[in-house]
């Protein structure tokens, strides 16, 4: 009998400010340790945390576009538990009356298709400091420069059936917080971190007991950890045995028991005495809701239907807003929306990824370029060349560079029979062949023509000619 594996997911998002959640501390990322301190986020006597609205207006945000619904009044609570990187000796999150509740997110699943997952809870939280293991033999380093930098976890309900869409689910939410531009979702810097809560069960029975894989931070370790602890909790089953609610981690590749997992009254939550309920009035929610753009499952279909592409083109093209942005540029600058995707996902990202991301060539030079090759100014491969050289002069008119480098597409037939005639008569043996029936030694014609022509034969007139030349 088959297992079902169950999965859960909390994710810890860092929002996209400049100073932390209840003072006016800098975020910034790489500063030298305990820097970025205060009495507040060292929680010193006296000292007294003031709500970052900032963090509020992108929580309220990300909220709103994973569909939740936004609560007009929530309450911070203190989550009280003691370790070395805690300063205060608690958190400050929410508890039972989080900003949002009810959310969902539609991913891809095996058979093509998209599936909602639904999410528990969004609320507002700040990060503990940094605990450092490395820095000398035996001993622990703290470093307080996170404490107070403001969060939002999103609890996922367990609607996930597998380690594959754990790591699907993972990649739709962090396009939606980036096109919303709360947060640069860089896991390197830990702005992204993921809790995973998994358990197994026979199809059709209860949930299973849920182990927890703390703190990781990129999506491939998500889906290896969750992995191996569905193996690992099959096999215990299988051999007789109980599953432990436990808490794991993942940072080699084997996992590793923490401690037993804690359940919500270990951490004694009470309303944090020194914040006031967090009030949001409807007009403060309504603009929230105006500014948001056009969110990228949205911005897929639309792009099918408009410019009839293919879903698996509509996905890579809205895999960023700024791609997005830069196909849907191209297009409104002339270019036939199939070979701007073409061009797009292709020459365009294959450079920006070799840069670090970056789009040098405007869109409306990039249009020009493809005109041209629609034209006959060019030819498709000469045109490869073309957009080298404006990857290097990006506000270069692509028509001036194929004269300068000397690939203006040749159209005349005496130039083209010339070349014809050259490479027909280096390659007696397959002009024979083909002359027997072998047709597809054309493609070897073409290809030896234009690259005697350097890319500047036009194509079509080079296939006239061969097939005149090669029947005679």
């Amino acid at each position: 009998m088959s297992w079902e594996i169950v999965v859960g997911l909390e994710v810890h998002v860092q929002l996209a400010t400049r100073t932390k959640i209840f003072c006016a501390c800098a975020t910034a990322f790489g500063d030298r340790p305990n820097t970025n301190v205060c009495p507040v986020c060292l929680g010193l006597p006296g000292a007294l945390p003031v709500t970052n609205v900032e963090a509020v207006q992108l929580a309220t945000r990300a909220a709103l576009a994973l569909d939740f619904a936004v609560h007009t009044e929530s309450v911070f609570a203190r989550k009280n538990y003691f370790y070395p990187d805690l300063p205060k000796g608690y958190q400050i999150s929410q508890f039972d009356r989080p900003l949002a509740t009810g959310g969902r997110l539609d991913i891809a699943v095996e058979d093509g298709q998209r599936r909602a997952i639904g999410i528990t809870r969004l609320h507002l939280e700040e990060d503990a400091g940094k605990s450092l293991h490395d820095r000398w033999p035996g001993v622990t380093a703290v470093d307080c420069n996170r404490a107070g930098v403001p969060l939002v976890e999103i609890v996922s309900d367990p609607d996930l059936r597998s380690p594959a869409e754990a790591r699907r689910y993972l990649v739709a939410l962090k396009q939606v917080l980036e096109y919303v531009e709360v947060s640069d979702c860089n896991m390197e810097e830990g702005h992204l971190r993921v809790d995973a809560n998994l358990s197994v069960r026979r199809p059709g029975h209860p949930l299973g007991t849920k182990q927890e894989v703390k703190n990781m931070n990129s999506f491939a370790g998500v889906e290896r950890a969750l992995t191996q602890l569905a193996q690992q909790q099959i096999g215990t089953l299988e051999a007789g045995g109980l599953i432990h609610q436990e808490t794991y981690s993942a940072a080699t590749d084997q996992l590793r028991v923490m401690r037993a997992k804690e359940e919500s009254h270990d951490y004694r939550y009470f309303p944090d005495p020194d914040l006031p309920p967090l009030v949001l009035d409807q007009r403060f929610l309504e603009k929230a809701r105006s500014g948001l753009p056009e969110l990228p499952s949205a911005r897929r279909t639309r792009l099918m239907e408009r410019y009839g592409l293919r879903p698996y083109d509509a996905e890579v093209l809205t895999a960023t807003r700024i791609i997005a942005d830069y196909f849907e540029g191209v297009v409104a600058a002339g270019a036939e929306a199939r070979e701007a995707a073409n061009w797009v996902m292709g020459p365009v990202m294959r450079h920006a990824n070799e840069q670090g991301g970056a789009l040098v060539v405007p869109p409306a030079r990039l249009a020009h370029l493809i005109q041209l090759i629609g034209g006959g100014t060019v030819s498709a491969q000469a045109a490869k060349q073309v957009f080298q050289r404006m990857t290097e002069s990006p506000d270069g008119d692509p028509a001036s560079i194929a004269g300068e480098l000397g690939l203006v597409q040749v159209g005349d037939t005496a130039r083209i029979a010339q070349w014809v005639d050259d490479v027909v008569a280096a390659n007696p043996d397959a002009a024979a062949r083909y002359r027997e029936g072998e047709r597809k030694v054309l493609g070897f014609f073409m290809g030896e023509v234009m690259k005697r022509s350097g890319g500047r034969a036009d194509p079509k007139g080079v296939q006239s000619v061969l097939r005149e030349r090669l029947e005679r």
